[in-house]
């Protein structure tokens, strides 16, 4: 019966080897906040700078997270929000851009 000699980790949702990790579950929080602004906003066309801008930050967020996740359920709700954010940096930067009617005409 080793699963009886494992402690019960329930500390956190995101911990699986029973520690805490704050870093890092705030960067998958955050990841996956801006993925999902970035996504959403990348539907409307005149919200370009939003997404673009929410999915470039999360791009960056995401990656840092990636760099120092330490549990599978990070890594997995990482992707999931990388992959939404570049989804809305993308389709941001077809619609307008970084910069897209502030700078230059």
């Amino acid at each position: 019966m080793a699963q009886a000699m494992r402690p019960h980790a329930a500390s956190s949702l995101f911990s699986t080897d029973g520690k805490p990790h704050p870093l890092q579950d705030t960067l998958l929080a955050v990841t996956l906040v801006l993925g999902a602004i970035a996504f959403v906003t990348a539907m409307f066309h005149h919200l370009h700078l939003l997404s673009s801008w929410t999915g470039l930050i999360g791009i960056a967020t995401g990656l840092y997270g990636q760099y120092i996740s330490v549990t599978t359920r990070e890594r997995f709700g990482l992707i999931l929000g990388l992959g939404a954010s570049a989804i809305g940096f993308f389709l941001g930067m077809a619609h307008g851009g970084l910069f897209g009617g502030i700078l230059g005409a």
